[in-house]
């Protein structure tokens, strides 16, 4: 008889827990946006708390006459707002360095940047181990000269969940 209790006990523990969880231990995916010229960017997401996470992103282009790389970390807090729909919000930073040559010696240009970065979004977390969102990222420059000083960059993510 303690048995046939204890198990739906155990049970619905479980569901519990996994209900309780906002965001995932770990999610990786892509990150589509303009992002000043380096378009997608290889995303990766780390849960620090059960409502705060880091992401961090890379994105890198390479061209005939242009090369550039940006590694951008920004820390988010995350809130529900109702069955697997979640905003959040963060601030971090951004790091890169570019590379510009047409062939003339005159044109060669080359840099290195650093960026404070801004984060709002909205996401939706699938029943399945996926996630989608939608944010915004002002990135103002504060080292170096990469394109403009600031950049208003919105993207569109997709990760794949995993603890």
């Amino acid at each position: 008889m303690k048995k046939i209790i204890l198990i739906p006990i155990i049970f619905l523990m479980f569901i519990s827990a996994v209900n309780a969880q906002q965001i995932s231990n770990h999610a990786i995916g892509i990150r589509f946006g303009n992002n000043d010229g380096f378009g997608g960017e290889i995303s990766y997401q780390r849960q620090l708390t059960e409502t705060n996470r880091l992401e961090i992103d890379f994105g890198y282009r390479d061209q005939k006459e242009y090369s550039a790389f940006k590694l951008s970390g920004i820390y988010q807090w995350v809130w529900n707002i109702d069955q697997g729909f979640n905003w959040y919000a963060g601030f971090g930073a951004g790091l890169g360095s570019w590379s510009y040559n047409n062939g003339f010696i005159s044109d060669n240009n080359e840099g290195l940047f650093i960026n404070a970065d801004g984060n709002i979004g909205i996401e939706y977390n699938f029943k399945a181990p996926f996630l989608i969102s939608l944010d915004f990222r002002p990135e103002i420059g504060i080292i170096g000269n990469y394109g403009k000083d600031t950049d208003l960059d919105l993207a569109l993510s997709i990760r794949y969940q995993f603890n």
